[in-house]
């Protein structure tokens, strides 16, 4: 097509562009992309500070981005050059790291885009097959404390996951602290029961340290299916004289112990199963037992309790 006819194509033409460029773009995987300064400052304000303000970027020829990948920018150089729909750059792989350094670049509008892009891609596919890893990267992109509609989509998805389907290796220990965090006495959709959170930090506390002691773990801390009718339970059957590396899984859990609810596990499973591990501190098990004395039993799951139908 001949130049002149249409703005986007002909700004599209420029993106990564070495003959047209003034600055090259370093980033976190050591791809080098090229940019235009005029365009990038005219378009965000990061990068007009950057350029035009008295910064040592001023003088350079080079940047840094040592926290954002080369695809991740790509999407970003898309939307600032065209100012169109990046949707057919985005995928599972560079989605996280698109909103964070959206974020980063004070990018309201393209963070905005994103996160409509997330929406639409954890109600349209199985969001159990992607929002645990999604999950992961973000809490390893963003600070633990950060609330953003991005993040708060992902971990609603994950919260209505039973945690007994999830493979431990799909959801850091951090990110699983944060969903914790996130959904703890608080009135939101949820599909695990209380005893089944505790098992899979347990276990996911335990892979951290190696694989034997998680399958050490596994097999002294059954999932509710698997127990039965917690009445009848017989402790005789789950051997807790030796875990492996016990010391080092109860500091570890100690970091979620106070965003678990002990009220919500059934006294027997408490009595029985999780007071001989020896993980959870003394004084957390008897004033759970002792409210479930006095009280009424409390729901077995957090929040709003959510049915997982699995299609």
């Amino acid at each position: 097509m001949t130049r002149g006819c249409s703005l986007v194509k002909d700004l599209r033409m420029l993106i990564n562009n070495s003959k047209y460029s003034d600055v090259e773009i370093i980033c976190e995987d050591g791809v080098k992309l090229y940019g235009c300064k005029a365009i990038l400052a005219a378009r965000s304000e990061v990068f007009d500070r950057m350029f035009y303000n008295g910064m040592k970027e001023s003088y350079e020829k080079q940047i840094f981005f040592p926290e954002i990948n080369s695809s991740s920018m790509s999407v970003v150089l898309e939307f600032l050059y065209t100012g169109c729909n990046v949707n057919g750059s985005l995928t599972s792989d560079n989605i996280v790291g698109a909103y964070h350094a959206a974020d980063y670049l004070q990018l309201s509008d393209l963070q905005e885009f994103i996160t409509e892009i997330l929406r639409e891609t954890l109600d349209q596919k199985y969001y159990e097959s992607i929002a645990p890893e999604l999950l992961t990267k973000s809490i390893e992109k963003m600070s633990e404390s950060a609330e953003n509609p991005f993040l708060s989509l992902l971990v609603d998805s994950v919260a209505k996951i039973p945690l007994n389907t999830i493979d431990c290796t799909r959801l850091s220990f951090t990110a699983f602290q944060y969903l914790l965090s996130y959904t703890f006495d608080k009135e939101k959709p949820f599909a695990t029961s209380e005893y089944e959170v505790l098992r899979f930090g347990a276990i996911r506390a335990a892979y951290q340290i190696s694989n034997d002691a998680a399958i050490s773990l596994r097999n002294r801390l059954p999932t509710l299916d698997k127990m039965g009718c917690p009445r009848k339970l017989d402790s005789k059957l789950y051997d807790h004289k030796y875990i492996i590396h016990r010391p080092k899984i109860v500091e570890l859990l100690s970091n979620i112990v106070d965003l678990i609810d002990f009220r919500r596990i059934d006294g027997k499973i408490l009595t029985e199963i999780i007071d001989p591990l020896g993980l959870v501190p003394a004084d957390v098990i008897i004033s759970a037992y002792r409210f479930l004395i006095k009280n009424k039993n409390l729901p077995a799951i957090r929040g709003i309790p959510y049915i997982f139908v699995q299609i």
